[in-house]
């Protein structure tokens, strides 16, 4: 059991880690009119026995219900989208308002704890990002969805050359000053989370995965059927921007494999097929458009 003077011990080592530095926490919601007061009470609970200087900033992404109301009440900063425009949406507005360097994201839906901010705060300081890794809580998953997240992990690592626990985890700090110059390449909705994972392990940022406790949500998720094809479309832009070679050189050369085979076969049956000449120009095609790509990328995601 620990007592209170450990506890004490505790919060003082983290205060002295903390010296010097200050947070800003971004709450996206929409629609959590059952969680969001709570959420921000439980950021204040872990925030304010540090002594540092932090805000909270809640960004209603144009609720129907009363999250809007209830944040006011509250006395955060408080903004709004007017209308539903996205996760990510709330969330780049939320960044841009934000007047400290390190940044904190937060999901007001009580399913991240806010007691690890301190902690993550304070690992964000050698770190460009922290991430909080959901582990052995993605079992609340539903099964329908494990898949698909699963092909997004791999791809998503496959990409980044590196192991990627957690893609899109809803809880992680970083410095703004690094995630700004991406900020025009983030999308308005869902993936934003994922794509910034991507954004800092693809161009050498430093980040790091922290085990965190996933909560079950309170009211309803906002994943809806038509998200399958965003998702296509997801895997499609990471292709594309991210590191494009990695998947355009490998599907060149199968093509190229394959019509040297042919190639072999039509020379012993002394007939050239147009199947070959396809093959090969098919190669050289996606050759083609995996070095524009590449080129593409680099001018976006250059420093």
């Amino acid at each position: 059991m620990v007592t209170k003077t450990a506890k004490k011990a505790k919060t003082q080592d983290v205060r002295s880690e903390l010296e010097g530095m200050s947070l800003s926490v971004v709450i996206p919601a929409f629609n959590e009119e059952g969680a969001v007061q709570a959420t921000i009470e439980d950021v204040r609970t872990a925030m304010d026995p540090l002594g540092i200087p932090y805000e909270i900033i809640v960004v209603d992404d144009g609720s129907e219900d009363n999250t809007l109301e209830i944040a006011r009440q509250t006395g955060v900063i408080v903004d709004s989208n007017q209308v539903n425009t996205g996760y990510g949406a709330a969330l780049k507005r939320g960044v841009k308002r934000a007047q400290y360097e390190y940044v904190a994201i937060l999901d007001a839906d009580g399913t991240y704890p806010p007691y690890y901010l301190p902690s993550m705060l304070a690992m964000c300081r050698d770190q460009d990002m922290v991430v909080g890794d959901r582990g052995a809580g993605m079992k609340n998953v539903p099964w329908i969805r494990k898949p698909a997240k699963w092909v997004l992990n791999t791809f998503a690592s496959f990409l980044a050359e590196r192991k990627l626990n957690d893609l899109n985890s809803g809880l992680r700090v970083f410095r703004k000053s690094e995630l700004v110059p991406f900020i025009p390449l983030l999308p308005q909705k869902f993936s934003f989370t994922t794509t910034i994972t991507l954004c800092m392990s693809c161009n050498g940022k430093r980040m790091i995965y922290t085990p965190i406790q996933y909560g079950k949500r309170v009211g309803k998720s906002k994943i809806r059927p038509v998200d399958f094809i965003n998702f296509l479309i997801l895997v499609l832009r990471m292709t594309v921007l991210f590191n494009p070679l990695r998947v355009f050189i490998p599907m060149g050369l199968g093509l190229m494999a394959l019509g040297m085979v042919k190639f072999i076969y039509d020379i012993w049956m002394d007939n050239l097929s147009e199947t070959t000449i396809f093959a090969f120009l098919s190669a050289l095609i996606i050759w083609s458009l995996g070095l524009i790509a590449d080129m593409i990328s680099r001018l976006h995601l250059r420093p």
